[in-house]
Parts: structure tokens; C-alpha cells; sequence
């Protein structure tokens, strides 16, 4: 694993904001790296990180089952942050004493600071804080100090300044808390002398030198779906290795309205890659008949991409390697980290599920990177705004944006309406603005009245959501004059559509897309 110097390791523990705290260091400009929190203290070591932070957790320290780390790592020398259920970690190893509470605190605190720590140091005395806590922590161990408290908790943030461990209960990463990223900012670089050393014109001057080094003279060959992830790896590769780069675009019957024809043009005649159009329309089509079931059409699609973008290798002579768009969040999202207590969230078409038969070595330029990294690439590699910025689209396309089974008819009507989404969203400048906007083709058919003829046709319904990072979201406040519009064009223009409504449910309970 390459690592940076100066760089801060996070623990996992399971917690929904571990994400946030990578992200929170990197935007300090210092490269974050997320790890198991079972990882031993040798490898931590061998990482040789200027800090180490453990993360919140679900568990409780005491449980039989609670996850732990090497203890050894308490005595490396290098500093600690542990937060929330890192805290308690801490507190229970060395000794102190944490306990379920009767009072419990979720949400707004306001913490009162002892500002002689380095670690809170200019925090000013009150701050409010977000806490999201059951456990306690009853007594501190020997050596350590608090150094902040709230109303209902004595020791909210604790320190050993000799040994440069410390441990707070409430959570910095979140935009809840406003002093989070000046005590990161204390954490990073008052405690851990680290220096803004990551930043994305040196993420790609390396990258373009670690790929020329990996790959020489032979080829790779890069599946290109015209999301943002893939574009970047594009651009990424054909810096490093020019025309050995070889883009394969599978036209799956899935996309939006026009996209063979964007791809063609964009990539093919404007940034003139090596780029090979498959149409597999019809064969993927006819493998979803009768298909109904979420999973199953997502691993038909999957299987049969594979397939179809196996026989498209084979043309080519001296192919070596396989490039995927993998992200950080891909990485961590669908693999279970070795009895960690997070839930892998969903599977990812780019991690995992490769044919062993196809015998190419992988090359994930941005598996270390957020979006937001990723977008910022693309903007400094000359990647179009319109591409660069553009809304996420499920790896299976228009299937799970279809409930039921996909047919060329409802294909031809989602489309249709899809753009009217897209078309409207730009004109009134929201589309960059959202998360997410799109329609979805339900299997609902109801009466309407169109001219003076009674109707029975389907409805769409419209999704669109704001998040930052698609882990959470909600649905989005649009102005009734922008909704009545796109709602007119689709009943006016796409026939067998006579209904559309709104999807106001947020993420959670429900998921971004409906399948």
C-alpha cells in the first residue's frame, strides 16, 4: 500500500461517518487513508502515518462481541485521535471506565473547553457540538486529563499531551459541529506536524509516472461508460500511455437518450482516444424478457457486459491490463471489512465479479479518491463541464429506473421523458445544483382525460434529490413553476404517459433510485 508521507490512517469501526473524517484531513490538503480496525500495529507502523484516528463505532466497548484493536498501537508513539466510540476505546483499554447512560445525547451539545490542550487550543471557550452517543465514559485513566465537558457528559473530550492521545466524545467531521475542522486543523498539524502535501495536480503528475512505469509498451483496456469515473480514468491513461489505451463503450440498450452519439463525440472526436463502439442492444434485451426482480436484472446486466466486453479483449493483441473508474468510496462500500460491524452497503459493478479466464492484470487510477477528487481531475485534465459535472447513472442504466420488466417500448418512453427531466433542470440552471434528477417508469396505469377521449396510460414518477455524497439525501424544494413545466412536456410530448407525480421521500428510509 502506497502511502504519502506525512498522512493521516483512520480506523474503521463501523461508523457512517468514517468517509467524512477522510475526507475532512484531505480538504486540509493531507492524504487520509482508511483501514480495518483490527489492523496490526506493525503495518500501521510500516504506513508510517503522522497520525492515527479511530472512528465512531455502533458498538459498545464493553460487549463481548466489540471490536477492538492491537494494543501495541497505544504504544507507537505517534498520535491519536479517537472519536466517539474511539474515545471509549481508548478510555477502556487504559484503564477508565465507560457505561451505557440514562441520558443518552443525539444532537446539538454545547461543550465548554479547557483551551490548554493543543488540541482545542483557539476553539474559544463554548462551542456547540454534535454528539450521537448512548455509552459514557464514567472515569478517565491514569495520565489523561479532560480537557471539555457538556451538561450531561464530564469528560467530552480527554487528553495525555506527554503521549499525545486524546479522545472526544462528540463528532467533528460533521457539518453540525462548526468548530470540527479547526480542531482537525489542531489535530493534523499542531499535533502531528504534518504539511499540506496532497493536492490534485500531484495526485496526477504521480499517477501519470506510476502508470508509465507499471504498464511500459503494452496495452490497456479501459470499459468506458461515460460517467464521470470512467471519463477521468480516460484522460488519466491516455496522459500516462497515449494510444496503448484502448476504450471500449457497450451500447446496452440502458442508456440515456443520445449517449453512443455524445461518447463518440466527445471522446472519440474531440480528446481522439482509441475507442471502440460495441451495439449489444439486442442482446441484452433479450436476456431481461421476462425479468422482474431488481438483483437478478442487475447481475443479468452484469454478466452479459462481461461477456460482451470479453469478446471485444479478445480482438486486440497484447492487452495486459484492465482499467476500472473504481473510487475510494466503491472500495469501501462493497467490501465488508473483515468482521467490521459496518454493513457492506450495495455491490459495485467496478469491484469484484471480474472472470478469472480474462487473466488481465487491474489498474485503478482513482481508488484512492472521493468524487469530489475525481471531478476536480477531470476539471484540470480538460474534461467538459457537462461531463465533468454530470449527475450519477446506475451502472444497469434505465433497467432499474424501469419497475418490472424492460421492454424497447418502455425503454423508448423513459427516455423520452428522462430528457425532458435533464432538458429542464439545465434551462433553469438546476441540474448542477441537485444530487440527482430523473424519471422513473412505474408499472401504475390510471384514467385521465386527454382532449375529450378518456385515457388508461402509465405514470412517471420524478425523483430528484440533494446530498453530498449520495450516502444520505433529501428530496428537493423545486420551484412549482419548474415541476408544472416538466410535468406538462412529458403528458404532452411522450405519449403513453398521462400521470406524473413527485417523489418526496428522502434517503433514508428509501434509497436514491427505486430499484
Amino acid at each position: 500500500m502506497d502511502v504519502p508521507e506525512k498522512s493521516i490512517v483512520i480506523l474503521d469501526f463501523g461508523s457512517q461517518y468514517t468517509q467524512l473524517i477522510a475526507r475532512c484531513i484531505r480538504e486540509l490538503n493531507v492524504y487520509s487513508i482508511i483501514v480495518r480496525f483490527n489492523t496490526s500495529a506493525e503495518i500501521l507502523k510500516s504506513l508510517n502515518p503522522s497520525g492515527i484516528i479511530f472512528s465512531g463505532g455502533p458498538a459498545s466497548v464493553y460487549g463481548e462481541t466489540a471490536p477492538t484493536i492491537d494494543h501495541e498501537i497505544l504504544n507507537l508513539n505517534i498520535p491519536i485521535l479517537g472519536i466517539c466510540y474511539g474515545l471509549q476505546l481508548i478510555v477502556h483499554i487504559l484503564g477508565g471506565n465507560v457505561d451505557s447512560s440514562s441520558n443518552r445525547e443525539f444532537g446539538h451539545a454545547e461543550l465548554s473547553i479547557n483551551e490548554t490542550s493543543p488540541l482545542l487550543h483557539k476553539l474559544g471557550e463554548k462551542q456547540n457540538v454534535w454528539m450521537s452517543h448512548s455509552d459514557k465514559v464514567l472515569s478517565i485513566p491514569p495520565e489523561f486529563e479532560s480537557i471539555a465537558e457538556t451538561e450531561n457528559t464530564k469528560h467530552a473530550a480527554i487528553a495525555n499531551n506527554d503521549k499525545k492521545i486524546y479522545g472526544i466524545q462528540f463528532h467533528p467531521e460533521v457539518a453540525h459541529t462548526p468548530c470540527g475542522m479547526d480542531l482537525l486543523h489542531n489535530f493534523v498539524f499542531s499535533v502531528c506536524k504534518c504539511i499540506e502535501n496532497w493536492s490534485m495536480s500531484s495526485f496526477i503528475e504521480t499517477t501519470v509516472v506510476n502508470i508509465q512505469s507499471k504498464v511500459k509498451n503494452d496495452k490497456v483496456i479501459l470499459g468506458l461508460s461515460g460517467g464521470v469515473d470512467s471519463s477521468v480514468t480516460a484522460l488519466l491513461l491516455q496522459k500516462a500511455i497515449g494510444e496503448n489505451l484502448i476504450c471500449v463503450f457497450v451500447n446496452n440498450g440502458l442508456l440515456r437518450s443520445g449517449e453512443p452519439e455524445y461518447i463518440k463525440d466527445v471522446f472519440g472526436n474531440r480528446f481522439l482516444l482509441n475507442l471502440h463502439i460495441e451495439d449489444a442492444t439486442d442482446r441484452f434485451l433479450e436476456k431481461l424478457k421476462g425479468v422482474t426482480e431488481p438483483e437478478s436484472k442487475r447481475k443479468i446486466i452484469g454478466h452479459k457486459f462481461i461477456e460482451v466486453f470479453d469478446e471485444v479483449a479478445g480482438q486486440y493483441n497484447n492487452v495486459r491490463y484492465l482499467a476500472q473508474g473504481t473510487t475510494y468510496p466503491d472500495v469501501i462500500e462493497s467490501v465488508s471489512i473483515n468482521d467490521n460491524p459496518s454493513a457492506v452497503i450495495k455491490s459495485h459493478h467496478n469491484v469484484g465479479g471480474l472472470p478469472e479466464e480474462m487473466e488481465l492484470d487491474l489498474i485503478e487510477p482513482l481508488r484512492t479518491l472521493f468524487k469530489d477528487e475525481v471531478r476536480e481531475v477531470g476539471r484540470q485534465l480538460g474534461l467538459p463541464k457537462e461531463l465533468n459535472l454530470r449527475q450519477p447513472f446506475p451502472g444497469p442504466g434505465l433497467a432499474v429506473r424501469i419497475i418490472g420488466e424492460v421492454e424497447k417500448e418502455g425503454l423508448d418512453v423513459l427516455r423520452k421523458a428522462d430528457k425532458v427531466v435533464h432538458d429542464e433542470m439545465i434551462k433553469a440552471e438546476f441540474y448542477y445544483k441537485v444530487w440527482q434528477s430523473f424519471a422513473v417508469l412505474l408499472p401504475v396505469r390510471s384514467v385521465g382525460v386527454m382532449g375529450d377521449e378518456r385515457t388508461y396510460e402509465n405514470a412517471i414518477a420524478l425523483r430528484i434529490v440533494e446530498s453530498s455524497d449520495g450516502m444520505t439525501a433529501d428530496w428537493a424544494r423545486l420551484p412549482y413553476e419548474l415541476l408544472s413545466k416538466i410535468s406538462n412536456r412529458i403528458i404532452n410530448e411522450v405519449h403513453g404517459i398521462n400521470r406524473v407525480c413527485y417523489d418526496i421521500s428522502s434517503k433514508p428510509p428509501g434509497t436514491i433510485e427505486w430499484e
